[in-house]
Order: structure tokens, then sequence, then C-alpha cells
């Protein structure tokens, strides 16, 4: 079901119908590159594709056809680094084949891991972390002789606002658009910290420079990233005036009244009001927030370390619905935490339906090496607990998703156009405001990128179904 589909299930689907679509005609060499975890190192990928683009390199999506394989990586769940290993044992078959080729892995998994993947498991030719992208010519150089290379140094500075990323999103309509890098929030489970470094903004103007950008070469939606949106900041050098994140967010609204704004993620202790009346007032600022609580109970998220408790994070969503009545709220959810009791969970599957939750992100929890919980905590609720938890809380938030759904029959909405429907050619898949999917049957003279509304006649848990009933010009 949509709503409790792993993100990195999700990226490397994405990726995959991206580079199906883009050529590689006319460069001197190829990369094949897949993509693991949020979001955010989905941007990094297109900064990763730019940078190699001048270079010579462009895309492909066969990995026999490659010169350069590398692996984007994440390290938050377990589960994640043991998809990227798996991966990694299928690109040094090729590499046995096609000695020539040369092997990465980027991101949050390769800082973690750092001298292991060569030294010691032999796996890749380069290990490149989230700081240092701009180092990766002279690695690959170096590989190409019989080198092997490792940066992994973290920036308090780097935020590659110089670099214009590759749109790997070929369908035109959406794009991703980082603001901010690393965090600051010392989360007890969490290995971003460690891996991306400390928070620091990027300048407001060259985000809105790349947003008109965007916009001007047809895109309808952009997507503000950051592990934590909400704590940006910037202030400008030339007459200290500070811009936060409600700010930007008007700035970029501001470019075009038909760019769609999305942003993510934001952290509960940090969304303040002005942010939610900046939504309620920009049409264009969709009336979605993602906001990870990542448990019911206020002792477990204290052991988390995430710095508010449940009637903070409550009083946050009672405001986002009383400031935005039509907004539509997502989680991220830790099933089986240190020590948490039945009763601790039992709050966690309470709030989900307490925030009515249109989707959400869950997990069991895995520890990680390095984070606090792991040398703090024991890791001692059993396996077969953590999945029956775990089932339970996505059952309520399967239950609660269809009563939303429910909700929606009868209504109409704007949706804008993403492409087709992934079971039928003769539909098209868009989301409305609410970042709800909708499925619907295609009309003449309506294509990718068009808004349309669409009346919705059926649902599942998942998805809204309907039909166009209005045309924008």
């Amino acid at each position: 079901m949509q709503e409790v589909k792993n993100k990195e299930e999700i990226l490397v689907d994405r990726q995959g119908e991206v580079l199906e679509k883009i050529s590689s005609k006319g460069f001197n060499k190829k990369f094949y590159l897949e993509s693991y975890g949020c979001a955010m190192n989905f941007s990094d990928t297109e900064i990763v594709a730019s940078i190699l683009n001048k270079q010579g390199f462009g895309p492909t999506k066969v990995m026999n056809e490659a010169d350069l394989i590398l692996i984007n990586t994440c390290s938050i769940r377990e589960k994640a680094e043991e998809n990227v290993r798996q991966r990694l044992s299928i690109f040094n078959k090729v590499k046995r084949n096609k000695k020539d080729i040369v092997v990465g892995v980027l991101g949050c998994m390769a800082e973690r891991l750092k001298h292991k993947l060569i030294e010691e498991e032999k796996l890749v030719d380069i290990v490149v972390g989230p700081d240092a992208y701009r180092d990766l010519p002279n690695l690959i150089h170096a590989a190409e002789t019989g080198q092997k290379g490792v940066n992994v140094l973290l920036s308090r500075e780097e935020t590659y606002d110089d670099i214009t990323p590759m749109r790997l999103d070929n369908n035109g309509v959406t794009a991703f658009i980082s603001i901010m890098r690393g965090c600051d929030n010392m989360c007890s489970f969490c290995v971003v910290p460690f891996t991306r470094g400390r928070e620091r903004s990027r300048n407001a103007f060259t985000i809105v420079a790349e947003a008109q950008d965007i916009f001007d070469k047809g895109y309808k939606e952009v997507t503000l990233l950051g592990q934590n949106v909400d704590s940006y900041k910037w202030t400008n050098p030339e007459n200290g005036e500070t811009v936060n994140f409600a700010k930007l967010m008007a700035m970029v609204a501001d470019v075009n009244p038909k760019l769609r704004v999305r942003f993510s993620t934001s952290h509960p202790k940090d969304i303040t009001d002005e942010v939610l009346f900046t939504i309620r007032d920009y049409p264009n600022i969709c009336n979605y927030i993602h906001l990870p609580a990542q448990s019911g109970n206020s002792r477990v998220l204290k052991l988390m370390n995430r710095t508010y408790d449940i009637d903070w994070y409550k009083e946050r969503v009672d405001s986002i619905y009383r400031i935005i009545p039509n907004c539509a709220i997502s989680s991220d959810m830790i099933a089986g935490f240190c020590t948490e009791t039945e009763e601790e969970h039992k709050d966690t599957v309470d709030l989900i339906e307490y925030a009515k939750y249109t989707m959400s992100y869950t997990f069991y929890y895995s520890e990680r090496p390095g984070t606090l919980a792991a040398r703090k905590y024991k890791d001692d609720i059993p396996y077969e607990v953590k999945k029956r938890r775990l089932a339970e809380i996505v059952d309520m938030q399967r239950e609660i998703s269809r009563q939303s759904n429910e909700k929606d029959l009868g209504k109409t909405f704007e949706v804008l156009i993403e492409g087709d429907s992934k079971k039928s050619d003769l539909q098209f898949r868009g989301r409305n405001s609410q970042n709800k999917m909708l499925i619907f049957d295609k009309v003449e003279g309506v294509g990718l990128g068009d808004y349309v509304d669409v009346h919705v006649d059926h649902i599942n848990s998942a998805t809204l179904f309907g039909k166009i009933v209005k045309i924008h010009s």
C-alpha cells in the first residue's frame, strides 16, 4: 500500500523510470547510478549527475554499458544498508567481466563505513561522503589508474549552491531544491548528524533563482528539501537581514502563482505558526505537512531525544488543522524502540487516530552503530514483538487513510498531471494539494504538466479515483 511503502523503494523505482527516459548519446562515457534513502539523497544524485556531466559522463539505465557505477546510500535503517550490500555484490559481478569499470559508494553509508568498504571488504574503488562530491572527478581519475580513493570529510560550509542540478526527473513536471544540508537535532536513533554534519542553510537568492530556472524550463512543482526545513535560517551578509523558512517559502511561492511549492521534512519542535500562516496565505503552497512523530508516548520521545512531548506534538497538530483546515498531515513512526512497553506502543497507535494522518512511513527500530541509542540503551524488544507492533501500526494507519479518503468521495480537486498511471496507459496519475494520489481517465487535449479538476467517485486506502471535470487553461 502507498502509505507504508519504504522511501528507498520509492526512490529506486523512480530512478529506474528516469534513466529509461534519458539518452546518453553524445557523451564520452556513461554512468549508472542508483539512489536509496530519503528525498535528499535523490536531490544529491542530481548534483552528482551535474558534476559527472561536466566531465563527459552521460546516464544509462543499462549497468553493463556503464564505465562508472555509483550507488548513493542511506544508513538510517539497517534494511537500507543490507540492500546496498546486495547491490554491491551484483556490481562486482559486472566488474569481473569488465575490469575497467569504476564502482563507487556515495552518501551516508559511505561516510559511516569509510575505509571498511575498500580495505576490508574490497567492494568498491571509491568512497565519497555527502560533502565531497566536488572531488568525484579526481577520485574517478585516480581509480581509472588503479588507485583506491576515499573522501568523506564533512564541511560546515558546503551547500552546492553554485551547481545547477541535472534534472533526472525527466517528466519535466516536478523537481527538488535542496535548501539546507546537515542536521543539528541529535535524535538518539539517528545517524544523520554524524553522516551529513551540522546544519547550514543555502543563500536564499540562489534558491529563488533555482526555482525561477525550474519554472522557466516548464516545471510546475518544486519541493524544498532539508533534514529539518523549519530550522532554515540564512543571513544576508550585505544588509544583515535574516531569512527564515516562512519567508523563504513566500519568496519561492512568489516566483509564479502557477508553480506549486511543497517541502520536507518538518521537525515538530520548530514548525511555527508563521509557517502555517504562510501556507494558508499562498494558494500555490500545498496544504500538506510531513510531521514525523516517531512515537506517541512522551517517555519514549524523551529517550529518542526528540525534544518535545506528546502534548506539544498534539498542540502542533491542532494548530495545523485550526489555521489550515484543509491541510493533510503525514508522519514517520518507529515500532519497538528501546524499553517501549505495550501501553506506550498503544499510545503510538492512538496518536495515528488522533492526528488523522493521511499516510505514514512506518518502521520497526533497528539499532544504528554510533548513535546515542546504540551507546546508551539496550535494544531489548524482541524481533517478533517489533514486527507485531509494526503490523498494528500499519493496520491503524491503513484504516485512518481509508477513512480520510472516504471523506473525499464526491469532492473535486485541482490535480497536477505527473504521468501515466502505473497500471494503465489509458489513465493519468497526479496529486492534489494534500499530496493524495489521484487516478483518472485520459481525455483529449490534456497532457503531462497540465492542471485539471478531478471529481472523486471511488477510493481505496491509498488512492483516489475519478474523472476530469475541468481543464485549466
